[in-house]
């Protein structure tokens, strides 16, 4: 059942860490709050977690690892992570009021994520008793061998504050599932919902130890990133600071799986069907107020049909409703920040120097309930070669760029380091398979935008990531392989002659 709520209803939280299954504070004994972006009001706060809180729950991810965790049956594996997925259900309102408070995003945003959420625990749980190798036994009459996955260890996760209940989902499962345990920072600006799930990872039976959160800020990260205890870090972020986790892990040589920006392309030819096409770009651009790594922020639209279309699409942002994210009617919401919105009035700013064509928003939205609400932002005639055409705004601005030919539309949609996610709107098989061919990106969508589903992976090329989450494949992101060979029968190869031949 749906709720409304006011301001009467926020009452600020303190939440604890989770170390080796128990409630903790910092080390320091210090704390921080965090107001809703939306509201200005306080609504929860952390310990300031630093690097002797980091130790601890490394050291009790290790002794949880070792103390029976690898072993464990996929059966059993895969009965904890359903009933986790069984209480995120059951919490789903608090969930979704919590990240909502935390993030500015429409409460009814929040409520169809934490539904996604549960349903990627739920598929993980199918995967824990799927893990498998390979059997070789065509290698000689000699010769038997195994190729088998085992876990990796203790896995250093860093989440994001855009879709931070959701992101780690993405992860904590299926390494889990993988046989992992885990060391989880979240992003300080939205910890609420991470450390509410690793009180249900706990209230649903798994060991002590198996899951750990840490709270605080990036001194938190830094220290998962170079502790020799870590075996992977897995990390949902910027470009630039996931290059620089890279490069920390390297020096290690820890594994990484690095989920990052992207300047996601929409490509609207003059065979879409128009009305699904704008909808989608509308969507595209201002779904979490355009904070999104999969924002579809470039529509690249066939010349004959872009002035059209633009205005459609003006048409539209203008009449979106933004407001008050505990406001069930609400569409967008409010940035997450103060710095987060000086980029977005930076990036527009750069826009119109450069000559595209404001067309609508571009201001903040008066009258807002706070100060951080942005109007949905078009910009027309925009070129490849601007800033809000290839750098990653993270806010609620669409670009629309003119072609001619299909070609030089793919050409327009490579054009940029990114390549996370891209579209094609065509009912011309041949030309949304030719794009969907050429296209270089992890995900292309064809005639629809930014559908997701558990059984399907995730990840990005170029500068948008390494490595892939979500589908079967994540759990080889999770996973070493370890080959055996086996002898049949006796070695009668030498390598160097026996002298007694008797013993040969």
């Amino acid at each position: 059942m749906s709720h409304s709520y006011t301001l009467n209803d926020i009452k600020p939280v303190h939440r604890p860490m989770v170390i080796d299954g128990a409630d903790s504070e910092a080390d320091s004994g210090e704390t921080f709050t965090r107001n809703s972006p939306a509201h200005e009001v306080p609504v929860s706060s952390f310990p300031a977690g630093g690097a002797p809180d980091v130790d601890r729950a490394v050291k009790a991810a290790r002794r949880a690892l070792e103390g029976g965790w690898r072993g464990a049956t996929g059966s059993q594996r895969a009965k904890l992570l359903h009933r986790v997925s069984e209480l995120v259900r059951r919490d789903a309102e608090q969930l979704a009021l919590a990240e909502t408070l935390e993030t500015g995003k429409p409460i009814t945003q929040s409520r169809t994520e934490v539904a996604s959420t549960a349903e990627l625990w739920e598929y993980a749980a199918t995967l824990a008793r799927a893990t498998q190798g390979d059997a070789h036994n065509g290698l000689g009459p000699d010769t038997f061998a195994l190729v088998v996955h085992e876990p990796l260890g203790v896995i250093g996760m860093i989440t994001p504050w855009n879709f931070p209940l959701l992101i780690v989902s993405q992860k904590l499962p299926f390494a889990l599932a993988a046989g992992n345990t885990a060391v989880i920072k979240p992003s300080e600006s939205t910890s609420a919902t991470t450390v509410m799930l690793a009180g249900l990872v706990r209230e649903a039976g798994f060991p002590d130890g198996v899951v750990n959160v840490v709270t605080g800020n990036r001194h938190v990260g830094s220290a998962i990133a170079t502790h020799p205890g870590i075996d992977m870090i897995s990390f949902t972020g910027s470009t630039g600071v996931g290059r620089t986790i890279a490069q920390t892990a390297g020096a290690d040589l820890k594994k990484v799986e690095l989920e990052l920006g992207g300047k996601n392309p929409q490509i609207v030819t003059p065979h879409a069907d128009f009305a699904a096409a704008v909808d989608a770009g509308v969507f595209g651009g201002y779904f979490n107020v355009g904070q999104c790594c999969n924002s579809g922020s470039r529509l690249i639209v066939h010349r004959s049909i872009a002035d059209e279309f633009a205005e459609a699409v003006t048409a539209r942002a203008k009449t979106m409703r933004v407001g008050d994210p505990l406001d069930a009617d609400t569409l967008v919401g409010s940035l997450v920040n103060d710095a987060q919105l000086a980029v977005v009035e930076r990036y527009v700013e750069e826009g119109r120097e450069a000559g595209a064509r404001l067309i609508a928003g571009g201001e903040r939205l008066q009258d807002a309930v706070g100060p951080r609400f942005f109007t949905p932002t078009v910009f027309a005639d925009v070129t490849p070669d601007m800033s809000i055409a290839r750098e990653e705004i993270f806010g609620p601005v669409l670009s629309i760029l003119p072609y001619d030919t299909l070609e030089e539309a793919v050409k327009i949609a490579n054009s940029t380091s990114f390549g996370l996610s891209a579209g094609i709107w065509s009912t011309d098989i041949e030309e949304a398979l030719v794009a969907a061919r050429d296209l270089r990106a992890g995900t292309v969508w064809v005639n629809r935008w930014m559908d997701g589903y558990p059984e399907l992976p995730f990840g990005g090329y170029g500068q948008s990531g390494i490595g892939r989450e979500l589908g079967r494949q994540a759990l080889a992101e999770f996973s070493e392989l370890k080959t055996i060979q086996l002898q049949v029968g006796p070695r009668t190869t030498r390598w160097v002659p026996t002298p007694d031949a008797s013993r040969a």
